[in-house]
């Protein structure tokens, strides 16, 4: 039992860091002089390294040993929070921000399997993998109000120091209870450069978009970032066609239902990830919410994700089908957010605001066990691994790119306003706004992509 309560408490601390900084992006504004895009970069650095080298941590897992990684992986990210909490300026903590998220890929690439392993027999594995996606799921949502809390109480850089003794804890506990790993057979060659090259692809591509946010589309640096963040991905699939032992497999881009779901997931995260985001600074800016108000203010989206994860989901799943309830969800956070991009300008917090994050809640808790379910539905047992690691992935690079999209049509339309003569304050929140909308077409394409490309699975997987 206190190896399960080891990598889940492992696990409550990686995915909280993801959403925890969230709430306390405008006391960092405020502290450090910081503008949109330099935000972006604290937000996305860390999902960069995060979602980038989640398969390569994956594959050393199997070859150095999955209790192994996953003590480097804590080591690393308690590290890099006490670097985080004491960073003196913005450019140190993107940095180890990006050093924190390579220790969570670390860690995070193997606790799947490490449960798997520990707990063979079926009721036992039931049981800790219903553990794993209480905390998964609940572990994001409540970060905003842990976040909150800490940045009024403490200041923000406490969102980070608090990771020193849980880290403290939980590498300690994997370290006497979980078992090392009995490794057998030929190691293979690990393939680094495939990391190297997907990861600086997804970095070359935000640093364009982020330029862009600053200036013009056409700017030879946005220009000139793309083309490579393009080039750099074409190269990474030509390494992994030709690699004997690749990063990605690329068998696994047949099977549709694995495709088709990261594809959605990624629309998805635009809507999910860009709430985070910009709800943050758009209730700072128009309602004056300080970071515990704010978290407060999120409680109705994260209590909703939080309780359907202990089984409405499933349920629904059950009665109705994956894809159904999947489009359900995914049309319920359209409008939620289609009310935020519709506020008015100093909109109070009661009855649309709360209105909207109710529905978010309802549609995001309605969408993560379907997407799930239905990603991993054609994958072969012997790939279940890298088929989980796709999943994984896919969420934390999208979000990462999809945060950049966001600030960028902001940036732009605050701009715009600005030329035509709007005081800064409206141009901002109407920044926002415009952001909202676009997040609003991102999963209204998801839900058509869901409704006509995984409609067939439905039969199937409702037996």
């Amino acid at each position: 039992m206190l190896g399960l309560v080891a990598v889940l408490l492992g696990q409550f601390m990686l995915v909280l860091d993801a959403t925890v900084v969230n709430v306390a992006l405008p006391a960092m504004q405020a502290d450090m002089a910081l503008d949109a895009t330099q935000l972006a970069w604290i937000t996305s650095s860390y999902m960069i390294a995060f979602g980038g080298l989640l398969l390569l941590f994956g594959r050393l897992g199997d070859q150095l040993g999955r209790r192994n990684i996953l003590l480097l992986g804590l080591a690393v990210f308690t590290v890099a929070s006490i670097a985080c909490g004491l960073a003196p300026g913005a450019t140190s903590l993107i940095v180890v921000r990006f050093v924190q998220g390579i220790g969570a890929a670390a860690a995070s690439s193997v606790i799947l399997a490490i449960i798997s392993t520990e707990f063979p027999d079926p009721a036992g594995r039931a049981t800790a993998m219903s553990g794993y996606m209480f905390v998964s799921v609940s572990g994001g949502s409540l970060g905003l109000f842990v976040g909150g809390l800490l940045t009024e109480a403490l200041g923000w850089r406490w969102i980070f120091l608090i990771n020193v003794p849980f880290g403290i804890v939980a590498f300690q506990l994997v370290r006497r209870m979980i078992r090392p790993d009995v490794r057998t057979g030929p190691r293979k060659r690990i393939d680094v450069l495939g990391a190297v090259l997907v990861t600086g692809a997804a970095m070359v591509a935000i640093y364009g978009l982020v330029e862009a946010a600053r200036g013009s589309w056409s700017a030879p640096a946005v220009r000139i970032s793309m083309s490579l963040a393009l080039t750099l991905l074409v190269v990474f699939f030509v390494v992994e066609a030709l690699s004997p032992s690749p990063l990605l497999p690329l068998r696994m881009l047949r099977i549709r239902s694995l495709v088709v779901t990261s594809v959605v997931r990624g629309f998805m995260a635009m809507g999910l990830y860009g709430v985070f985001f910009l709800a943050t600074l758009d209730m700072s800016h128009t309602l004056g919410f300080g970071p515990l108000h704010v978290g407060i203010a999120f409680l109705p989206q994260t209590l909703t994700v939080a309780a359907l994860s202990l089984g409405g989901s499933a349920r629904l799943v059950k009665r109705f089908g994956p894809t159904r309830v999947l489009v359900a969800g995914l049309s319920l956070a359209a409008v939620g957010i289609g009310i935020m991009a519709s506020l008015a300008i100093h909109e109070p917090y009661f009855p649309l605001r709360a209105l909207a994050h109710v529905l978010l809640g309802l549609g995001f808790g309605m969408s993560f066990l379907p997407l799930l379910t239905l990603a991993m539905a054609e994958v072969p047992a012997a790939d279940a691994g890298i088929g989980s690691a796709i999943v994984n992935l896919s969420l934390q690079l999208a979000a990462a790119v999809d945060i950049a999209v966001l600030v960028t049509a902001s940036s732009h339309r605050t701009r715009s306003l600005l030329e035509a003569g709007r005081s800064l304050t409206d141009a901002t929140v109407l920044g926002f706004r415009f952001a909202y909308g676009v997040a609003v077409v991102a999963l209204l394409v998801g839900v058509t992509l869901a409704a006509t490309l995984l409609r067939q699975k439905q039969a199937t997987l409702r037996d």
